[in-house]
């Protein structure tokens, strides 16, 4: 799922299904793309969502060596009247360590224990969740938080496809804030935003799958100044189960019952 100032798992778990555009003449803002997104899947889209991921950071070493490691990830993901959570164990859920994220704030977790919070959330929720689940209204004020103009929109091919950018009206903006919405299918396929001000975050979402009426983008690559720093591969996805309120509750975070410890998933 998706940084801000800090390199976010993304869940990015973007999802589409191969239906066609309800309209394909140009929209006239953000706000349009957005409702469109919504009205594909009204009333299809999943509430919850849980899956592993591998996840590959890659980081120059004091030597300034490029290393890399590779750790396991266990995400839960669910939409409620309060809003769209995000839960991610960085590792074996029993050790404690991960982060809760909603699309404006996030808490920090170490052994357990809640060692940070901020009101920095995850820019993605709104676009791969919130956007079918929620009004649009709480959509557009949560996106807006990325610093996308909504008023700019323009039409571009991405790998072969018609897609919406929203928040460029020029192909040689490449820096400002904006995601990249296919036509067709209205999902997110790529986004450019914002760690700093000094530095840009370049997000794509691939390897698509079919999760019952939409699909799940199930690999996940960011890259900064042209580099990759971050791939994600997910593995063991599940959508609609019953997720516990206890399993997004900030003070019960290592004790709660997890579904990874459940199914065997992760070390009891």
């Amino acid at each position: 799922m998706i940084p801000s100032t800090q390199f976010r798992s993304f869940l990015f778990a973007a999802a589409l299904v191969a239906a066609p555009s309800i309209d394909a003449q140009q929209p006239k803002d953000g706000t349009a793309v957005l409702e469109r997104m919504r009205a594909a899947y009204a009333g299809k889209w999943y509430h919850t969502l849980t899956f592993v991921q591998k996840t590959t950071v890659t980081r120059p070493d004091s030597t300034k060596n490029v290393t890399k490691t590779v750790s396991t990830w266990y995400e839960s993901m669910r939409h409620t009247s309060a809003g769209v959570q995000l839960r991610i164990d960085r590792g074996d859920p029993a050790e404690g360590n991960g982060v809760l994220y909603t699309a404006d704030s996030s808490w920090r977790f170490r052994d357990g224990k809640l060692i940070a919070a901020s009101a920095d959330g995850n820019d993605f929720l709104p676009l791969i969740e919130g956007v079918y689940v929620q009004p649009i209204e709480r959509t557009v004020r949560e996106v807006k938080k990325m610093n996308v103009d909504l008023s700019k929109v323009r039409a571009g091919r991405w790998r072969d496809r018609d897609v919406w950018i929203v928040g460029a009206t020029a192909a040689s903006d490449t820096t400002s804030p904006q995601f990249w919405v296919d036509q067709q299918r209205n999902v997110v396929v790529r986004a450019v935003v914002n760690l700093s001000p000094t530095s840009l975050l370049d997000i794509l979402l691939d390897g698509y799958v079919t999760v019952g009426p939409a699909m799940l983008a199930t690999k996940i690559v960011m890259s900064t100044g042209g580099k990759v720093i971050q791939e994600e591969e997910y593995s063991d996805w599940k959508t609609d189960i019953d997720l516990p309120a206890s399993l997004f509750d900030i003070t019960n975070w290592k004790t709660g019952t997890h579904w990874a410890k459940q199914a065997g998933s992760a070390k009891p």
